[in-house]
């Protein structure tokens, strides 16, 4: 395990963290897979494990089978893109986020995993105009406000097949009850897939536009 670097805090969506890179190097297990990873400061995620919200959602997700194509939107250091594409190889996996340094250690992690995965930066939709995904995942960033989440979850439905999925996971005490509601008048339909200390992983299924 390796720690480098003096840390100066950034938001985790900023588009240039300003801190000195440092970094955390380490290997974790979910569902019995187990990927080395590189955290950096700057980047959501900046510790030597995945954080459980994420670890939650990752444990949870199964493919909608509406298409082959999945995003993950604001990838951080980029765990779920990674464990997805190795737990389900037949999937494309796109991660996206603002954050350039997150981009940058994520197709990092990528590497390190011997994992194939396209990487780009992104501010939520805007690079993916024509896009279409059997499933969008996201542990969205709460303390970037409401409007940004909102469009998060009303965009979410320009870029989904018939029958894909939006899934969002977070602490339902501290946003995620916001956000399922919203996620409800965007989609008419939302389910709590998994809830465990006080996370929860939401699911809304894209039924097309009539």
């Amino acid at each position: 395990m390796e720690t480098l670097g003096v840390i100066v805090m950034d938001h985790y969506y900023s588009e240039k963290p300003k801190s000195e890179i440092a970094e955390h190097r380490f290997r974790y297990e979910i569902k019995g897979i187990e990927l080395e990873f590189i955290s950096v400061s700057g980047v959501f995620g900046f510790s030597e494990k995945i954080d459980k919200a994420t670890r939650l959602l990752i444990e949870n997700y199964r493919p909608s089978g509406a298409g082959n194509f999945v995003l993950d939107m604001g990838c951080g250091i980029g765990p779920v893109s990674l464990y997805i594409k190795s737990r389900y190889p037949h999937l494309q996996i796109t991660a996206v986020d603002i954050n350039e340094r997150a981009v940058l250690y994520t197709e990092k992690n990528a590497q390190l995993n011997n994992l194939s995965i396209e990487v780009m930066k992104s501010d939520l939709y805007s690079k993916l105009e024509g896009r279409l995904y059997g499933d969008i995942l996201s542990n969205p960033p709460i303390a970037a406000g409401k409007a940004l989440n909102t469009r998060l979850i009303h965009d979410a439905r320009d870029h989904l097949l018939k029958n894909g999925a939006l899934w969002l996971v977070a602490y339902h005490n501290k946003g995620g009850e916001t956000l399922k509601r919203i996620m409800h008048e965007a989609f008419g339909n939302v389910e709590d897939i998994e809830k465990k200390g006080g996370i929860r992983v939401y699911r809304s299924v894209w039924k097309g536009s009539e």
